[in-house]
């Protein structure tokens, strides 16, 4: 008998305060930001839908009650069908946001064994979001597998190398070939969350914060993480001004 498909649900990260925004995000939480039209966190969310992945958790922290108000527990997207979202309230809970890994690690309960991770703040209207994809990742037996970008002005130095057999590295130099940018995408496997890459057990019960930095190193050391370049639209709307420059660019630029 043949095995069904893996499945992934994904997770949005949208607990950041976004100090670098103010004051447009002192009173509307960074992923409703709009741009070209609608909510920066929505067109992920969108190309999630379209790829058949509809079990959805974000993790809220500053004005997190606007953005679960906003979108609610679910609602229709495309031809795939409702996109069911939990919310993993980081401020309720723990009175602030928990970094990238301890977000994760709270939000475990809710992913499964493979999920998706993308930023709410990161602009890729071109990416896609596949089966395939995840079909690929689960067949590796890897732990992790990184979506990187060829290094931006903000950026230069990059973050994490890519060597010729597809792994990712943590070395990183400025001007070195091959180091490239992560677009904060990628696939997971729940066990990146656990010893001896990350210590916070799962649910984060004692709402620790730790970034994801370290985690990923860790399982970059043991040859656990692959990696794959994306040449498409990438932005990290981290200023008013890069909002500003893709909401004055021509449709399609």
């Amino acid at each position: 008998m043949q095995e069904p498909p893996p499945t992934a649900s994904a997770m949005i990260l949208a607990a950041g305060r976004g100090e670098r925004m103010r004051p447009l995000t002192d009173l509307c939480p960074k992923p409703l930001l709009e741009v070209r039209g609608k909510p920066l966190m929505q067109w992920p969310m969108e190309a999630l839908a379209t790829g058949g992945f509809t079990e959805l958790v974000v993790n809220t922290a500053w004005l997190g009650d606007r953005i679960s108000s906003h979108f609610g527990p679910g609602r229709p997207w495309g031809a795939q069908g409702v996109l069911s979202i939990s919310y993993s309230h980081e401020a309720r809970d723990f009175g602030g946001a928990l970094e990238t890994a301890g977000g994760i690690a709270r939000a475990l309960p809710l992913l499964g064994d493979l999920f998706w991770v993308v930023a709410g703040d990161v602009f890729m209207p071109e990416f896609r979001f596949t089966q395939e994809a995840v079909a690929r990742f689960a067949a590796s037996g890897r732990l992790a597998h990184l979506w990187l970008v060829p290094n931006p002005a903000h950026n230069p130095r990059g973050d994490f190398g890519l060597g010729e057999d597809g792994l990712a590295t943590h070395e990183k130099a400025e001007g070195r070939e091959g180091c490239y940018t992560f677009s904060t995408l990628g696939l997971y496997r729940a066990a990146l969350f656990a010893p001896p890459f990350c210590e916070i057990p799962p649910g984060n019960p004692d709402g620790l914060k730790a970034p994801l930095a370290p985690v990923l190193r860790a399982a970059m050391a043991r040859r656990q993480v692959s990696a794959e370049i994306y040449r498409g639209a990438w932005t990290d709307v981290g200023t008013p001004e890069r909002l500003a420059a893709l909401n004055s660019a021509p449709p399609g630029a």
